[in-house]
């Protein structure tokens, strides 16, 4: 039996890169996640129709999973296609008015922010978008820029749980409380942290939270989750429910004539959005990577990852690199970026160092150093010298 622990990387046995530090692009599926996509297409080709039957029972199971993760209850929770997917659901979700306001920020992945003014533009309403560089300088700054705006009136407020150039983590609880005491809600991308930073979306009354599972959750591109408060989605419109979204949606389908109907009501519980038929292996990829992470604790996964961190960073700057990583330890999260010196190629030193087999990433003008459970300490060497020689 295969067991994950911290800094060991024997459930990758494929891996070619020496370090990998590129999981907050694309986390690489372990062998657990291999195994359980492996079963599940077995499953497919020997039964057919009743191994479909049977996923049903997986899919509840992986919704406790991320239940767990998230400390929220599994009714509360979906399976979605993509972050962009569940950005988008619930977009066109929320009962808009002309004029309301949604407040965005200027360092948002995309993700986060398209999918926002598309709806402002559909509806009539307004987006403002909010500098991240206060939040920079300090939480106090940067929350009295978004009490400044919500003073004035807004309906929603999206925000990152980390932003992806920086790693910079956002006070999640703190919006949330602010945006409350201004009659608004928050919604969390937590693409970029979730699986690797401690976040529970009940204590922080967070309102809407998705997550693609490729990342930090360590999954496949696919499947992801989606969370909605209880208090957020009796507002919601139903609107977006697919067939699977009625109650007693399938008993048409096993339990005899006379049960086809149309009308019956649409379930009130985050799962309406689910609309057809999802990715049963991207399901089975997520259920398998959710049961690693929780074996070995979010907690503890944070601090192994910080510690590394903490262990790389001064390093880097010797080598004439700038951090962009806070000083502050609530700010920090599970990735460290840099910015190379003025004469150095962004991409070339990139690549120079996947030849060397140290994997990274690129977001924005920075160079990306994003480790997780299976990182040990003892490649920092290797990453170093590897940047050393890309510099050079």
């Amino acid at each position: 039996m295969f067991e994950a622990r911290l800094g060991d990387r024997s459930l990758f046995p494929t891996l070619e890169a020496r370090a990998y530090l590129a999981h907050a692009a694309v986390s690489p599926p372990s062998r657990l996640v291999l195994d359980a996509v492996s079963r599940c297409l077995e499953a497919y080709a020997q039964r057919g129709l009743h191994a479909a039957l049977e996923h049903l029972q997986d899919k509840s199971d992986v919704r406790g999973l991320g239940a767990r993760l998230l400390g929220c209850e599994a009714r509360q929770l979906a399976f979605v296609q993509s972050t962009s997917a569940g950005v988008t659901t619930i977009a066109h979700s929320i009962p808009f008015v002309p004029g309301d306001r949604i407040l965005t920020f200027d360092a948002e992945f995309p993700a986060n922010v398209t999918p926002w003014r598309l709806i402002a533009e559909e509806k009539q309403l307004t987006t403002v978008s909010l500098p991240v560089a206060a939040f920079q300088r300090s939480n106090e700054e940067g929350l009295a820029h978004v009490r400044a705006e919500l003073e004035r009136g807004a309906r929603l407020v999206a925000v990152s749980q980390v932003q992806f150039q920086t790693g910079l983590r956002m006070p999640i609880a703190e919006l949330a409380r602010l945006a409350h005491a201004h009659h608004a809600e928050l919604f969390v991308d937590a693409i970029q942290g979730l699986g690797a930073v401690p976040l529970d979306v009940r204590a922080c009354e967070v309102d809407y939270l998705v997550a693609g599972g490729h990342k930090f959750l360590m999954g496949l591109e696919g499947a992801g989750l989606l969370y909605i408060a209880d208090s957020a989605l009796a507002r919601l419109s139903l609107g977006m429910a697919g067939w699977t979204g009625h109650e007693d949606a399938f008993r048409f389908l096993s339990e005899g004539p006379g049960l086809l109907r149309h009308d019956r009501p649409i379930v009130r519980c985050a799962s309406f959005v689910e609309q057809g038929a999802q990715s049963v292996v991207g399901i089975a990829a997520l259920g398998a990577s959710l049961h690693t992470l929780l074996s070995l604790g979010v907690d503890a996964i944070f601090a192994h990852v910080s510690a590394y961190l903490d262990a790389l960073e001064p390093h880097l700057i010797e080598l004439g690199c700038s951090s962009v990583r806070s000083t502050e330890v609530a700010q920090r999260s599970a990735t460290l970026s840099v910015t190379l010196p003025r004469s150095h190629t962004l991409s070339e030193v990139a690549q120079a160092l996947r030849t060397q087999g140290i994997s990274v990433s690129t977001p924005d003008g920075h160079l990306r150093f994003a480790p997780h459970f299976a990182n040990a300490l003892e490649e920092i060497p290797l990453v170093v010298r590897a940047l050393e020689r890309a510099l050079a």
